[in-house]
Parts: C-alpha cells; structure tokens; sequence
C-alpha cells in the first residue's frame, strides 16, 4: 500500500463535493471537494507500489490539456488501469461542472 501526493495549478474554487466509482477488484473510488483558491490537491492511496511516475504521468495529462477546478481529490486505487482512473476524473469533474 502505497500513498502519494500530487499538486496542480487551478481555476475555480467548485460548491460541491462529489463521488465516484467505487473500490473493488480492477476499479478506484474519487472523492472530489473545494479546495483552496488557484491549487488542485491529488491524495492516491493505491494497492500498486512504485506507481508514482505512472501516476504523475496520467495527471500532467489531464491537468495540463486545461485548467481544472480548484479541488482537492482522494483516489483509493485498488489496481485500476491508466484508462479506467481518467475514465472516473473525467466523471467527476463533469459532475463538479454541472453541480449548479
């Protein structure tokens, strides 16, 4: 078990706090909530030791394309694959967008 900490520059500071997924054989739950103003916090606590660079290489990825929300996210991975973790941010970020 394995826990790593990740920080990216961001945007807005979100209303609402979401989950999605869930932990399981092969899958990751993401708890996403406000954070603080320009910062997006990530928490991975993971099942995979020695994954750090995979994972920093995945959040480059995706938070550099654009600015996300200023939030802070808990990732529990239980063994979920580069597809299937992008699969549940861009889940969550959508429902963060939309939580009007």
């Amino acid at each position: 078990m394995e826990i790593l900490n990740f920080e990216f520059n961001a945007g807005k500071v979100p209303q609402k706090s979401i989950v999605v997924g869930c932990v399981g054989s092969g899958d990751l739950e993401i708890l996403m909530e406000p954070g603080s103003e320009r910062k997006l916090k990530v928490r991975v606590t993971t099942s995979v030791d020695g994954s750090s660079q995979r994972w920093n290489n995945l959040f480059e990825r995706v938070f550099t394309s654009q600015l996300p929300p200023a939030v802070n996210i808990d990732i529990h991975d239980f063994g979920a694959t580069p597809g299937v973790v992008r699969l549940r941010l861009e889940q969550a970020f959508e429902e963060i967008e939309n939580a009007g």
